[in-house]
């Protein structure tokens, strides 16, 4: 930085700009602005003279400042351009005393440094990575950063724009003006980048792209921003996310050691916009810091292990609750700053608690502000609609084959959990990345190069996502919303596996949800559907979804789903999660269903809280609560969850009793919980169930205690096992089940 205007010059000719190349910068049409702008050698009279030039279209006059000499500059060019003529003893000035002084058109006088007296910042080993899709922290080159150049301080943007002829950035600074902060072109890289010295944290920008392929200069946000203006605006804001003082090594450190697929994990869906808001004060969102001020207590109260946020990347649109993301780097402003939502995370980790984040890399809307045609061109999405629209959702689908695609999106991942210490990520919409045909009819898509149906490209995204957050984040999860029959969605890659860690099981949700609907005396026609996910239980590592997607657009809520009078309702409802919780697999539950909410999932308003009110609400949440101590506590409830060796059938024939009974069991097979549900309204007595050895079975959860407002019929805190063999085992209990509810059991 010591040769200030021998670096700046470098490559440019000695020869004088001509008037069509200066006409051209007037207009904002000429894409080397470094060539003309800034400080470069010239032949004057015969002599060598440093000749500074500057486009300012506000400005009555303009001097420049060096070591304190005023050197007048002439206008040359209508449209701002100025040029001054210094000595070439000044070539070796440092840029920290070479300043312009401007007089604007209203009066006003400011000194600022030259934002083209700077040499490029990014280096060609950055531009390699971002070539060949794989600068993992791609995120602290492009984008916005606040820096110190040769002790000026400003922001230095980046971004990638191969098929623009000009990019500027905009904003207040420069009156939106694309004219006057052109963009250095980095060559056949594609990118662009600008050091703009005196700007600060806080300001408000786009770019302002011209591209090859047409007339007029469009707006962009920055793909990389880190924060963004509260919808319905929608520019970039400059925010620096250091300096926040994380207090969750201990949890960290523990992460990275955790054997998660032979922990619990019952995770708490949550929409940060609905999950309570402040009625008193025009129902508005809680932020960030009162959300952890509220939510954390309440999910260790219910003894949750994770909880899992909907999108929190930026988003127009609040009706898309996040998934249609336009910042894949942006936590949303709607409930306050990147370092609010970092405290969230945090206080999460202080009290134990993991944090998931839904993600979509599946697909991004075709907001005119957003990645769609970013440079004039399709960029980030495929140009032919058979491959680059989704026909569902009315968005685009990513090029998975280009590779600055592939590590934009990969950066994106990873910057979760390194900026933000996110603990996993649940990729949203998986099949429509695994399929070419998704959601199309004949000749509304492309098939591979093999002539078939998967996208080859997506599958090798995926893969290689998932190996590099493994690699750089031990312990973190990822997990794939997959519909279909995909096969080794959650094995490795080196078995020829995606790589994720766990599958929803969505298979499991639709059967379970469509028996439950069904009323009592028509479910014995419909056992198998409770019977048949344990054909497929261990052919992933699964968890058992109930989510948002089953309560809203006219599903209804779970306690809605459930037949009968209301004392049916809710029993039928407490004996899904307590089936829920015995069954394989790691849990998930929607905000709401914890109590029982009455009504759909609303985005706009806060869960029904006055519901508590009522005692049968009340038995639900406890109910929940008590599961999920159990579930933490119990072994065999979670430790082996995706091998036979942790589940064993009693009976599962007994359609016409509509009565289910099997055995979980932990690693030590010794330790076991015997479950039995009886999925019908009718009590029954001296039903019995075959266990594997004699003793005192105490009985460890009742779904209709009266806690939880059941009928209290059970079996007195526990049964002596008879030597009756029955169902294939030596001893058995004669039970008494209670209406529409599930027993657990534990030998003493």
């Amino acid at each position: 930085m010591a040769k200030l205007v021998e670096n700046a010059s470098q490559g440019v000719p000695k020869e004088p700009a001509s008037e069509l190349e200066l006409a051209a910068l007037a207009r904002a049409e000429h894409g080397e602005p470094f060539r003309l702008l800034g400080p470069h050698i010239v032949e004057r009279d015969r002599a060598q003279r440093v000749l500074v030039r500057t486009i300012q279209p506000y400005a009555a006059s303009v001097s420049v400042i060096v070591e304190g000499r005023a050197f007048p500059a002439e206008l040359v060019q209508p449209g701002g351009i100025f040029e001054a003529l210094l000595p070439v003893d000044y070539r070796h000035l440092e840029a920290r005393d070479y300043r312009l002084r401007i007089r604007w058109d209203n009066g006003d006088i400011t000194e600022v440094p030259d934002a083209y007296a700077f040499p490029p910042l990014l280096t060609e080993f950055d531009l390699h990575l971002l070539g060949e899709g794989s600068h993992w922290q791609s995120y602290d080159k492009l984008g916005a950063h606040v820096r110190e150049i040769a002790g000026v301080q400003g922001v230095h943007f980046a971004v990638w724009a191969p098929n623009a002829l000009r990019v500027s950035v905009v904003g207040d600074f420069n009156r939106w003006d694309g004219r006057v902060h052109p963009m250095r072109s980095r060559g056949n890289s594609g990118v662009w980048e600008l050091f703009a010295p005196e700007l600060k944290e806080g300001i408000v920008y786009k770019y302002e792209i011209r591209s090859r392929l047409g007339e007029l200069p469009f707006l962009k946000a920055d793909p990389y921003a880190f924060e963004a203006e509260l919808r319905p605006k929608s520019g970039s804001v400059v925010s620096t996310l250091d300096g926040y003082g994380w207090e969750d090594e201990a949890w960290m450190k523990a992460r990275a050691k955790r054997e998660w697929l032979a922990e619990p994990i019952s995770s708490y869906e949550v929409h940060l916009g609905s999950w309570r808001r402040v009625a008193e004060e025009g129902n508005r969102w809680l932020n960030y810091r009162e959300i952890a001020d509220q939510l954390i207590p309440y999910v260790k109260q219910m003894g949750y292990t994770h909880i899992e946020l909907m999108p929190v990347m930026e988003h127009p649109f609040d009706g898309s609750w996040g998934y249609q993301t336009i910042g894949y780097f942006a936590a949303t402003s709607r409930y306050g700053k990147p370092k609010d939502f970092m405290y969230l995370v945090d206080r999460c980790h202080q009290e134990n608690i993991g944090v998931l984040l839904d993600w979509t890399p599946a697909h991004f809307p075709a907001d005119a502000h957003g990645l769609a045609e970013f440079d004039g061109t399709h960029l980030y999405e495929h140009a032919d609609p058979r491959q680059g629209r989704h026909p569902d959702w009315g968005t685009l689908v990513f090029n998975y084959g280009r590779s600055e695609v592939r590590g934009f999106l990969l950066a994106s991942a990873l910057f979760w959990m390194d900026k933000y210490h996110i603990d996993g990520l649940r990729v949203d919409a998986v099949a429509s990345m695994l399929y070419l045909d998704y959601s199309r009819h004949s000749g509304e898509w492309i098939p591979n190069e093999f002539g078939g149906r998967e996208n080859l490209a997506a599958i090798s995204f995926l893969k290689r996502l998932n190996e590099v957050t493994s690699e750089r984040h031990p312990g973190v999860l990822m997990v794939a919303e997959e519909s279909t029959a995909w096969p080794a969605v959650s094995r490795p890659t080196y078995l020829g596996g995606l790589g994720f860690t766990l599958k929803w099981n969505m298979g499991w949700m639709n059967d379970t949800l469509s028996y439950f609907a069904q009323d009592a005396i028509y479910r014995k026609y419909h056992h198998s559907r409770m019977t048949f996910s344990m054909l497929y239980a261990f052919t992933e590592n699964f968890v058992l979804p109930l989510s948002h997607d089953e309560i809203v657009h006219g599903k209804r809520s779970l306690i809605d789903k459930m037949p009968g009078d209301l004392w049916q309702q809710f029993a039928n409802l407490r004996l899904l999660y307590t089936y829920l919780c015995a069954h394989p697999g790691k849990k998930l539950l929607f905000m709401g269903g914890e109590f029982a909410q009455r009504s759909e999932w609303y985005h706009g308003a806060s869960l029904e809280w006055n519901l508590l009110a009522f005692p049968e609400h009340q038995g639900v949440q406890r109910l929940v609560a008590d599961l999920n101590s159990i579930y933490r506590r119990e072994a065999s409830l979670h430790e082996v969850d995706f091998e036979w060796q942790g589940f064993q059938w009693i009976d599962c024939n007994d359609a016409d009793a509509s009565v289910l009974s099997f055995i979980r069991r932990a690693r030590n097979p010794q330790n076991y919980v015997v479950v039995v549900a009886n999925f019908t309204p009718i009590a029954r007595e001296n039903y019995r169930v075959g266990v594997p050895e004699p003793g005192y079975y105490r009985e460890l959860f009742n779904s209709d205690a009266e806690y939880y407002a059941g009928s209290n019929f059970g079996n007195g805190g526990g049964v002596m096992a008879e030597p009756v063999p029955w169902m294939g085992l030596e001893y058995s209990l004669p039970l008494r089940l209670p209406p529409l509810a599930a027993l657990y059991f534990k030998r003493q």
